[in-house]
């Protein structure tokens, strides 16, 4: 059966607003789509009549003028695979799926073998490279009894390179049981076992009664700002929380708010393209 597509192209100063909409409405079959390096954004819809598709479009109150389209549903699915390139921070490797008989390890690499399928979290985006890149030089000093916290899992690959260097106690959430179930996915393909422990749920229950020595969010930056008690609460002293999806313009007010929330804890941040993190170190209790 064929499906059809609504894609509107919007100016990258709308996306950070069109994306709360998206949520706020909870579309599942609505997302962002953004060309990081051309600097162009989509808002794209699926569903299988175009009359409800557009109007769904006329109802978000967004501009632009709806291009629709057929596409074979296959397609849809497969279309994210031209975007995953295999990458590598240290000794660890991410990559695609579909490479694995062909792509070159060596010594002592360790590689995370991914499908990420519509879920964000590739490792490509210069957000979870954020993330990613904080957890490999954490991990060089973190004794592997310490506890890791993926908020926001997306596709698991923050979660599962956890695993891979080493740790034992690793979990992962998100509020979209569409991205769980596809961390699940990565979980086997990855031979992980039941390391992870793999959970649908909100920033509120999901972080309700849980600790780490690592937590790691890869969410938007107004929603890091919402539930910025929820993330502190959760690092144990000496703990580390690491907080990325934060625009590089945002990054002086989200450090702002979390110095404000977390008086007393060090604070620092990087910038990757457009794109920027935070690191925040829970002072120890001795």
């Amino acid at each position: 059966m064929s499906l059809w597509e609504i894609r509107v192209e919007i100016g990258s100063e709308m996306v950070d607003g069109a994306d709360d909409i998206l949520l706020g409405r909870e579309l599942q079959a609505w997302r962002i789509v953004e060309d990081v390096i051309a600097k162009r954004a989509w808002v794209v819809g699926l569903g299988e009549e175009p009359k409800a598709l557009r109007a769904t479009w006329e109802e978000l109150g967004l501009a632009g003028e709806p291009v629709e389209a057929a596409v074979v549903d296959e397609d849809w699915r497969n279309a994210y695979k031209a975007h995953f390139k295999a990458w590598r921070s240290g000794r660890l490797h991410w990559v695609p799926e579909w490479e694995r008989a062909t792509y070159p390890l060596s010594g002592d690499d360790v590689v995370i073998w991914l499908d990420p399928g519509m879920a964000f979290g590739t490792g490509n985006h210069e957000t979870t490279r954020l993330c990613c890149e904080r957890l490999v030089a954490w991990a060089e000093t973190a004794p592997r009894t310490a506890r890791v916290i993926d908020a926001g899992c997306g596709s698991g690959i923050l979660a599962l390179s956890a695993v891979k260097l080493g740790f034992g106690a690793v979990y992962g959430f998100d509020n979209d049981a569409e991205a769980v179930r596809i961390s699940a996915e990565n979980t086997v393909l990855n031979e992980a076992g039941e390391v992870v422990e793999w959970v649908t749920a909100d920033l509120v229950t999901g972080l309700a009664g849980r600790e780490a020595e690592l937590v790691l969010a890869n969410i938007q930056a107004d929603v890091l700002m919402r539930f910025a008690g929820e993330l502190l609460g959760a690092v144990v002293p000496g703990g580390r929380l690491v907080l990325s999806g934060i625009l590089a313009h945002e990054q002086a007010r989200v450090r702002e708010a979390f110095a404000a929330a977390a008086p007393g804890w060090g604070i620092e941040g990087r910038v990757m393209g457009e794109w920027s993190d935070l690191a925040l170190r829970r002072p120890a209790l001795f």
